[in-house]
């Protein structure tokens, strides 16, 4: 996984409606990226969800929400429109960017080892340098940590 003070990995990947979207287009504002397994299942539904609440005071303070993960554009369509997510999510069904910021990894569910999208966030600073890392997120207070961090509260 990337650390802080590290070039945040630039990508270029398909959005809800097939645009292509660059982590550069975002330059000048801080940009809050998270990878999460699945669209629709409970957790990544509650973490979505959560962003979504928060998402105008995330836009307050100018930061840019993105939500990551390897299901198809039709899939997150289907998942913004069925739960009003207002922010960006993108489709990386080649895993390129999941690789590039060390997200997929070995997990172990019910003794089954697999490998996966570990749930975690990046906060990327106006100028592409990762400033914070969170690993192994947990998805009900997700948005409410980002949130506090970006205040200066912790």
């Amino acid at each position: 996984m990337l650390e802080v003070g590290t070039k945040a990995p630039e990508f270029t990947l398909s959005d809800k409606d097939g645009n292509m979207v660059s982590l550069a287009d975002f330059a000048g504002k801080k940009v809050v990226l998270y990878f999460y397994p699945r669209d629709n299942t409970p957790g990544c539904t509650r973490q979505a969800c959560a962003f979504a609440s928060a998402y105008e005071e995330f836009k307050s303070i100018n930061a840019v929400v993105i939500g990551i993960s390897k299901d198809s554009v039709t899939s997150h369509q289907k998942f913004a429109e069925k739960h009003g997510l207002p922010f960006i999510l993108l489709s990386d069904p080649e895993r390129a960017a999941i690789e590039a910021y060390g997200v997929w990894q070995e997990k172990k569910n019910y003794g089954k080892v697999s490998m996966g999208v570990v749930r975690s966030t990046f906060v990327i600073d106006e100028n592409g340098v990762i400033e914070k890392v969170m690993p192994k997120v947990k998805p009900d207070t997700n948005a409410a940590e980002i949130l506090q961090y970006l205040r200066g509260e912790k």
